[in-house]
């Protein structure tokens, strides 16, 4: 928990009850089924919950944003994003369903109002979104292919709508077509080594 601190010392009293709770739930809930790998559990708050939190250093999201986390496992990134920014709504897909119960029992124990999730495939959703975030679920392209259509034109935040995607190692060959694309590597934001080969890729709306 101190590790969030250094890095968001703002935080109100509201959330760092909510981000402290998040050990002992997703604990409880890795005990009755594996939600975080055994040897991550135990760094949850670096591997985890701050790695989620990447997305808010490169992109604030200015209130009334609305959000869309695909393959959301756990509820990472979208849990710690929904805790940090209140007045936002977002959206958390997986096609396992065992996992979005953790989800909705960890966002009913936090009283999260701004959580809604979904068991389906992300294709399947008939909404759009000014920000679609998700952590490595697959390569670029075909990323891409599975939220065609699901950002929405109207902005305001300051960046364009588009994706924002925790992803580590070398992506020059996957990232290649995007003339757009822009790499913020996470050592820009945090020191520990953990965050050494991984970035945030952020990709705009009109990606070509």
């Amino acid at each position: 928990m101190e590790l969030i601190l250094k890095y968001f010392p703002n935080l109100t009293e509201l959330q760092i009850q909510q981000f402290e709770a998040l050990e002992n739930l997703y604990k409880d809930w890795n005990s009755k089924i594996n939600v975080v790998s055994r040897k991550d559990i135990d760094e949850l708050y670096l591997r985890h919950v701050l790695h989620s939190l990447a997305i808010a250093k490169v992109m604030p999201f200015a209130d009334g944003s609305s959000v869309l986390d695909v393959g959301t496992g756990g509820g990472f990134p979208g849990v710690p994003l929904a805790i940090l920014f209140p007045n936002c709504q977002f959206h958390l897909v997986d096609s396992i369903n065992k996992k979005l119960k953790v989800v909705n029992s960890v966002a009913e124990q936090l009283e999260l109002k701004n959580i809604k999730t979904t068991h389906s495939r992300v294709e399947a959703i008939n909404e759009t979104f000014d920000f679609i975030v998700s952590r490595a679920v697959t390569a670029m392209p075909e990323f891409t292919k599975w939220v065609k259509g699901k950002i929405k034109k109207d902005q305001k935040n300051q960046f364009k709508n588009g994706i924002l995607y925790l992803k580590g190692g070398d992506l020059k060959e996957e990232l290649k077509q995007y003339t757009t694309v822009k790499i913020f590597p996470l050592t820009d934001y945090f020191k520990e080594d953990f965050f050494e080969t991984k970035k945030v890729v952020y990709l705009p709306l009109k990606h070509k």
